[in-house]
């Protein structure tokens, strides 16, 4: 685990810093000076993109990790690179096409309820190949373990740059009907920040030529490109349906709720950019011991570090929602109801990697398509119902049931097992600390409140675990921090 945690630790501050940058943007900047109505319009663009980033990417991204490993010369493996670049443009073409033969029969739906949307709709494509070819050129540095500059590119660069343009509105620099394709612009230059990284890299001989296992490639990608969309719609698709039923200004409520709640997930991103690489590797080595015992290392890690998180978000939530414009309290709920269902994604650790490199992965893919057809039923109905809460619930209720399948898979199919003692002294550590907490603020300011709340959730829990060494490598790290503070 050391390189693990090497770079996990550096992916995590950069990870922090982008969420830093993100929450001014999300609960301060977009709130008071875009206004909920482009924030909305902002939010269904961008969530549409992403839906489409699967299909733009080819799956390229998660097929280069897995069978980079696998190419037994360097020759091979300059082959394979190469057509890993041009792949995703056998999808990417052909959906343009449709895009712009099938406009107005696409668009009719959306802008019946919400007609300010027409303008940007055709950002949603642009935006949907930028973000899925810097996901090729991510993974490309990746199996090279060089993931820290590439996740300082992915979690930093956009953002600021929005923030630029979001101080620009304020100031009268742009206007906000122009905000949304200077945004499209930051994802463009994210892209080719990432290229010329990956080009620094590695640089490939072009080659024109299949390779040897195309089959396999192409099976493995359609299948990415299937379980990738099922994987984004559980996060994204409900700001895409939300302007189906509600107005637009609802979106705005719903996405500074899910941004607060997808804090939670910051760890797991910063640990599986380098975990999945080397769960791929030593499945193709066939080395379960430890591979089983990675699972475990991850899983409890995350689950620590998550945990501390999500009691942190929990516990201080409605003293932030103080600090939001009135209308955005709304979203309380919605935050306890995504944090949990992203809170259920961390307790898995690297099971996702494990089920793409198996042999069985394509069996998943009937329950992801059940699942995604129950998370549309369940919107639909929850949605007119309860709006922006009712969104909040199918996710839940769908993202969970959908873990529990795929924990239910990995433990029958390759009887490995995630869990341990230590799960469940994590979690009454994690209960005890919030029952605790809840009911407990200071009289002072939100800010201040905030702060002095989370500093004492942070020593007892942090003290807790350490003393019930429920991770082994928190305790490491902590341990050679105590260390450096005594010898000074």
């Amino acid at each position: 685990m050391g390189i693990v945690i090497n770079q996990s630790i550096k992916n995590t501050i950069w990870t922090y810093v982008g969420f830093g940058i993100g929450a001014v943007n999300a609960l301060f900047l977009y709130t008071n000076f875009l206004g909920k109505m482009h924030y909305g319009i902002t939010t269904f663009v961008l969530s549409a993109a992403n839906i489409m980033m699967p299909l733009m990417a080819f799956g390229v991204h998660n097929t280069l990790v897995r069978f980079y490993t696998r190419c037994k010369s360097e020759a091979e493996r300059e082959e394979f690179l190469s057509f890993m670049l041009w792949m995703p443009l056998l999808l990417i073409v052909p959906i343009l096409l449709l895009c712009g033969l099938f406009f107005d029969e696409l668009a009719v739906h959306i802008l019946e309820k919400n007609p300010s949307i027409e303008p940007y709709l055709w950002l949603i494509p642009t935006v949907g190949i930028c973000m899925g070819y810097f996901e090729v050129f991510y993974a490309w540095v990746k199996v090279h373990m060089q993931s820290v500059f590439g996740n300082f590119i992915s979690e930093i660069l956009v953002r600021v740059i929005v923030m630029v343009l979001l101080f620009g509105v304020h100031w009268g620099w742009i206007s906000k009907e122009h905000f949304l394709y200077g945004a499209t612009a930051a994802y463009g230059l994210q892209l080719l920040a990432m290229f010329a990284y990956a080009m620094y890299v590695k640089t490939p001989k072009l080659h024109f030529s299949l390779p040897h296992n195309v089959k396999d490639i192409f099976g493995y990608s359609l299948f990415i490109i299937l379980s990738g969309s099922v994987g984004v719609m559980l996060i994204d698709f409900d700001k895409v349906m939300i302007p189906n039923y509600k107005d637009i200004d609802n979106n705005a409520y719903y996405s500074v709720a899910i941004f607060i709640a997808t804090v939670i997930a910051v760890p797991s991103r910063a640990m599986l950019q380098i975990i999945y690489p080397i769960t791929a590797k030593l499945m193709s080595e066939e080395k379960y011991d430890e591979l089983n015992d990675l699972y475990k290392k991850s899983a409890i890690n995350l689950q620590v570090f998550g945990g501390l998180i999500m009691l942190g978000i929990f516990l201080n939530i409605h003293e932030l929602y103080k600090l939001l414009p009135a209308e955005y309290s709304g979203g309380v709920l919605v935050v306890f109801l995504i944090g949990l269902s992203k809170f259920s994604d961390l307790i898995l650790g690297n099971n996702n990697a494990i089920i793409l490199n198996t042999k069985y992965y394509r069996a998943v893919l009937l329950f992801g398509a059940l699942l995604v057809v129950m998370m549309i039923v369940l919107n639909m109905v929850l949605i007119p119902a309860y709006g922006i809460v009712g969104a909040a619930l199918a996710t839940l209720i769908s993202i969970v049931v959908y873990n529990i399948v795929k924990l239910l898979f990995v433990i029958k199919k390759m009887d490995l097992y995630p869990f341990t003692r230590h799960t469940i002294k994590s979690m009454g550590i994690i209960s005890g600390v919030f029952v605790l907490f809840y009911f407990w603020d200071f009289g002072f300011n939100p800010i201040i409140n905030i702060g002095l709340k989370s500093i004492l959730i942070a020593v007892v829990y942090l003290y807790a675990n350490y003393k019930l060494a429920i991770s082994p490598e928190m305790n490491q790290v902590m341990d050679g921090f105590l260390n450096r503070l005594k010898r000074r």
